[in-house]
């Protein structure tokens, strides 16, 4: 709630300090009892000289705060590199069907068989399960009677060929199954960046609600002690005329004393508000910026609030929310999983065609090398029991029916929390309009005690009592309008509104 001015009553909050002075600009006022402005030194933050009022532009808006999360954060910077891991591992996974180069250069120049045999050829795994093959070898010296396949013509010999899956690893195999997952990854990524972004934002949005409350808090404490001040030269000159007893003005200056201890530990919140702040609030190089008074801001106007759109919310929070994608990306990761596993229930059937051709002169008299050969071949490797496959489905489906519940969960949770910042929201708007009143109401029983102090009506003791219904009303309004915003920073974060 605001005044006809646009400012929240009671006070008159500065923007930016001039751009000739070290200083940040404060004013604060307190009912009836004036404006007071004092300049803060930016370094120290302890008052200096008074200066003119002024209200000052450049506040420091909530957008800037979030605006300088994104672009500067360097706790999003580093979930952004998740992406970069992510693209990594997918790439390392293709790096499975690789064109692989493989050689070989193996002699025996001393003993009765002297041998010497190179090789070089290229292997290809297929996305199908199986690999195409070619090379060539050549091989000559005197081989043993047994080793006589070693030797070539001498143009040595050509040789490709092709193995297949006949059962096992025809849909995926472990290739296959970890480049799959990976690129599930890749996609895991963005929820997971989208998260993170939405906890930065929520903590960067509380984090400048409690440096725009803590300033009014300050104001507050500033206003009750400029009341106090100002007050002490009329009571002064009365005890003068001896129209009072001094004890008065011993009393208001006790009061002095004790709104100054009030205040400065005001100014220590304020401080250390700003110093959190500046983890979120940075410049375009990523340094932290330390807000300084002149920079506060009003609380905006508070809006009513829909009750009758919270069901469309959940849904809406629902859809938009990234926990429930990432989950249901995990699903999908697990029934990679699933399938690798039962593909290893199959028998691992594979079939070899080969094909090779020497060239050149014969090696033997025989000519028995230079005929084009065929090789067809069948091999067969599983395990009887079988367990390890059946091990890992049966780990599988646990997973499956463990992330089920934890998505029911989620969905659960999601709504409970759009139901409870609706609660917190409709009960914080409803307290800034009965804290608007009861500052109205305090703020108008202090300026008549005040008055009929001056008229000798009432005594200090009272009027102290007003003045300090009067800030704590102000108090409780602030309280109010932290309690609203940060509920609202809730509802985006709840709604995942970027």
């Amino acid at each position: 709630p605001t005044d006809d001015n646009g400012s929240a009553p009671g006070f008159s909050v500065p923007a930016t300090a001039p751009q000739n002075l070290g200083t940040g600009v404060d004013q604060a006022e307190l009912g009836t009892g004036g404006v007071v402005t004092v300049a803060y030194d930016l370094q120290s933050g302890e008052p200096a000289e008074e200066v003119p009022a002024k209200r000052l532009d450049g506040a420091l808006q909530l957008e800037q705060v979030i605006e300088s999360v994104y672009e500067s954060y360097p706790l999003l910077e580093a979930a952004f590199y998740a992406r970069d891991m992510a693209f990594g591992d997918n790439l390392a996974a293709r790096g499975a069907f690789d064109l692989k180069l493989k050689g070989a250069s193996e002699s025996g120049p001393l003993g009765f068989y002297q041998t010497y045999r190179q090789y070089v050829g290229i292997e290809q795994p297929t996305y199908g399960g199986g690999a195409l093959f070619g090379g060539y070898r050549i091989g000559r010296g005197k081989f043993q009677p047994w080793y006589l396949e070693r030797q070539t013509d001498d143009g040595g010999e050509f040789k490709a060929g092709l193995a297949v899956p006949l059962a096992r690893n025809i849909n995926i195999d472990s290739r296959r199954a970890e480049l799959w997952r990976t690129s599930v990854d890749r996609q895991l990524a963005e929820p997971e960046i989208r998260l993170q972004r939405i906890d930065f934002v929520r903590a960067a949005s509380y984090a400048y609600w409690d440096w725009i409350a803590a300033g009014r808090r300050y104001q507050i404490a500033t206003a009750l002690l400029n009341i106090a001040s100002g007050r002490n030269e009329a009571i002064q000159r009365k005890v003068d005329l001896g129209d009072t007893e001094p004890p008065v003005l011993q009393d208001n200056r006790r009061l002095i004393v004790s709104r100054e201890a009030k205040k400065i530990d005001a100014l220590r919140k304020l401080q250390q508000s700003a110093v959190k702040l500046s983890l979120f609030y940075r410049d375009g190089q990523g340094q932290p910026l330390i807000a300084y008074v002149g920079q506060l801001a009003d609380f905006p106007s508070a809006q009513a609030v829909d009750a009758s759109a919270r069901e469309a919310n959940v849904e809406e929070a629902i859809a938009n929310r990234p926990e429930p994608q990432a989950l249901e990306l995990l699903r999908a990761r697990l029934e990679i999983d699933l399938a690798e596993a039962r593909n290893e229930l199959l028998p691992d059937i594979q079939a070899v065609v080969a094909g090779s051709q020497d060239v050149g002169q014969p090696a033997t008299a025989k000519n028995d090398k230079s005929q084009f050969e065929l090789e067809v071949g069948l091999f067969l490797d599983v395990p009887l029991q079988r367990r390890k496959a059946k091990g890992k489905i049966t780990a599988v489906e646990g997973k499956l029916g463990q992330l089920a519940a934890k998505r029911r969960m989620t969905i659960d949770k999601i709504a409970a929390d759009v139901k409870a910042v609706y609660a917190a929201m409709l009960a914080a708007y409803q307290q800034i309009g009965r804290a608007r009143e009861s500052v109205q109401l305090a703020d108008r029983l202090a300026e008549i005690e005040r008055r009929k102090f001056e008229l000798g009506e009432s005594d200090l003791l009272a009027v102290n009592l007003r003045e300090q219904q009067a800030a704590e009303a102000q108090l409780v309004e602030v309280d109010s309008l932290y309690e609203y915003f940060t509920a609202r920073a809730d509802y985006r974060a709840t709604l995942a509104l970027e």
